[in-house]
């Protein structure tokens, strides 16, 4: 109804809310939708938000109870005050024979040619050259079960390698998670039927066909509700007219998971593109910063044909599913991606430090300096702590979503800090050079700020995962029963009201003393050093103690919950920094190398701070400088190996 009504405003509330109460009472409405339209939300909003809240419980219904979000280690940490400690720290096994093999080949065979100028093509792209022999490497069949071609590895084997593959060009390493993780492998190997498997998996996997997904359009990001592509079925085909943008690693001749509207309803069709351009099938061009040594094209269908046994079906949900399934996968790599660029930045920065001088002396005798490097290996050391941790999860049968979330933000986030804060500030003006590791690659630190997700509005999903299972069973009923009495703004003074809510208000009480008679626990580690014994307690406390929070703020924000994203993101912020410290404690504390563990703490100590808002000590400053110091004078075990660029305009002698 229009603004510009001539009824009264107290008569247009009531009916919104008569509106909201009926909507709650039809069957098939979720709450999450009436609560958006009661709270002032538009409905188209509110059933779009629907729609992805809808997609999301199908993905939560492939997996068993025990497997489940509200089964996952940071649930239970929030909501049982309970710290289940295996699950959260874990002894990495190692890494299996013919997984180490391909590794070991696949690495380096890069590194052979970006020593050799033959990495990449005239037009600075992967060439097409080292894609194909990556593939005789078993590269490209990594995720692939064998029975297809591929070699089978776990996801913990396969993000050790993406780390291992980034410390020689993140490039590379990123095009292995896009085609088997986000691209058309995961949708076939999880959704495909056993037909489509055979028909689509060996190809795949010996890299005859690399892989895309094809989600995003100019009017669908974020709001997957918006998509406008549509496939129309005459005969045995299906004929898909509309647009995609930024898709990576698509060009001629690639097999691309395709999201688009069969019957007004999300689907996803697996098409193999052909070898040339036409007039049913076109690439669109554009200039991009970011990725810009892989292709990342737009794609115009118009009245392109595929297959009709090309559609994926899967036995829960439709297309929205197959799309949020693969991205946990891609949230893990993106983070053990950074884990291994981050290592080729410490690789860059340490011989330039060493050279570099200041009042005749080498800046890596400066504490600043040695504070950066620091820092530097203590963001290494929690990447590889949050992606193995993730990737085990994975490998369990767990979800992940929070956990993958978690990696993925704080895996960005440090990236972009270590590009900016740590390596580019050490480089000074040499870090601009065209030919710079910083200046050439600056676009391609930030840009996984973005991509798997942008960090706040990834928070924001975090915390309403978070909350579902909390809201439905005690805000639930209290919204339920406001709706069906046109109740607005209920007044816990008023008798009428709170005669009412008795029921739902009671047992939410009840919620509450019973959660402040729990005592917190994490169980106990045998042998854990007393620094991380102390460091893990922390943490441990701090999460077991969010209930408390997040309820406030649920009770506080009410229906006006999803228009509070500043407190969303804060709390979320805040959770998240207490996992990754209570994580990379776990897993500092099982490291033999004392520069790792040396550099988990420092890492932990840090996130402890900014969690209390606690100053530096000159203990904190000793310790990350001494870790600095050590590594620029001997070295670090975790950079062995990664090839250093030539210093650039050296001093004139």
């Amino acid at each position: 109804m229009s603004i510009h009504t001539q009824h009264s405003p107290d008569l247009l509330a009531e009916a919104e809310v008569e509106r909201a109460a009926e909507l709650a009472r039809n069957e098939g409405t979720s709450f999450a939708e009436t609560a958006l339209r009661l709270g002032g939300k538009s409905a188209d909003e509110a059933r779009r938000t629907g729609t992805i809240d809808t997609a999301d419980d199908q993905v939560e219904s492939m997996f068993s109870q025990e497997y489940q979000t509200a089964a996952s280690p940071v649930h239970r940490a929030i909501w049982e005050r309970q710290i289940p400690t295996k699950l959260f720290g874990f002894a990495p096994t190692a890494m299996s024979d013919r997984i180490n093999i391909a590794m070991n080949r696949a690495v380096g065979l890069v590194r052979a040619r970006r020593r050799g100028g033959r990495l990449l093509d005239d037009q600075q792209k992967i060439s097409a050259e080292t894609l194909h022999d990556l593939a005789t490497t078993g590269y490209w069949g990594l995720l692939i079960p064998p029975q297809y071609g591929g070699l089978g590895a776990s996801m913990l084997d396969f993000s050790r390698l993406l780390t291992k593959m980034a410390s020689a060009d993140p490039t590379v390493a990123g095009l292995a998670s896009v085609h088997g993780c986000i691209g058309a492998v995961d949708p076939v190997r999880t959704f495909g039927t056993e037909a489509q498997k055979q028909r689509f998996l060996p190809s795949l996997a010996n890299g005859q066909r690399l892989s895309a997904f094809a989600l995003t359009e100019p009017g669908a990001g974020s709001d997957l509700t918006a998509l406008k592509t549509v496939a129309v079925r005459k005969g045995d085909n299906y004929y898909v007219t509309g647009s995609k943008l930024f898709i990576t690693n698509v060009t001629t001749g690639r097999t691309i998971g395709l999201v688009c509207l069969i019957e007004d309803k999300p689907a996803v069709l697996i098409v193999d593109l052909p070898e040339s351009e036409g007039p049913n099938f076109s690439l669109t061009k554009y200039r991009l910063h970011a990725l810009k040594h892989t292709h990342n094209q737009g794609i115009q269908f118009n009245q392109f044909p595929v297959p009709v046994e090309n559609l994926l079906q899967p036995l829960h949900g439709d297309g929205l599913t197959v799309a949020y399934h693969g991205l946990n996968l891609g949230r893990v790599s993106l983070c053990a991606n950074a884990a291994g660029t981050m290592r080729l930045m410490m690789a860059n920065m340490l011989p330039w430090t060493a050279y570099r001088k200041t009042y005749g002396e080498a800046i890596d005798r400066r504490e600043l300096v040695r504070r950066r490097v620091g820092e530097l290996a203590g963001y290494i050391v929690a990447c590889d702590a949050m992606s193995a941790w993730c990737s085990n999860l994975l490998d369990l049968g767990y979800r992940g979503e929070m956990e993958c979330i978690i990696a993925k933000i704080f895996g960005s986030e440090v990236q972009k800090t270590a590009a900016i804060e740590l390596f580019m500030k050490t480089h000074g003006g040499r870090s601009f050079l065209h030919g710079h590791l910083f200046g050439d690659n600056v676009h391609e630190f930030l840009a996984p700020c973005i991509y798997e997700g942008e960090g706040e509005m990834l928070s924001m999903a975090f915390f309403k995962s978070l909350v579902k299972t909390h809201g439905k069973q005690y805000f639930e009923p209290i919204g339920r029963i406001l709706f069906a009495a046109g109740i607005k703004k209920p007044n816990p003074l008023n008798p009428a009201h709170a005669w009412q809510l008795k029921g739902p208000l009671a047992a939410y009480a009840k919620w509450w003393i019973g959660m402040r008679l729990v005592r917190s626990h994490m169980a106990a580690i045998e042998n854990m050093p007393i620094e991380f014994r102390r460091l893990a307690g922390q943490a441990s406390e701090f999460l077991t103690q969010q209930c408390f929070d997040v309820s406030g703020a649920m009770r506080t924000h009410q229906l006006k919950l999803a228009d509070r994203q500043c407190s969303m993101t804060h709390l979320s912020k805040r959770i998240q920094d207490a996992v990754v410290m209570l994580v990379t404690s776990l897993y500092g504390a099982q490291s033999s190398d004392p520069l790792t563990r040396q550099a988990a703490e420092v890492l932990c100590r840090q996130l402890w701070r900014s969690l209390t808002g606690d100053q530096p000590t000159n203990r904190d400053f000793r310790r990350v400088t001494e870790l600095g110091g050590a590594i620029a004078e001997n070295g670090w075990s975790e950079i062995d190996g990664i090839d250093a660029d030539e210093i650039m305009m050296p001093y004139q002698v």
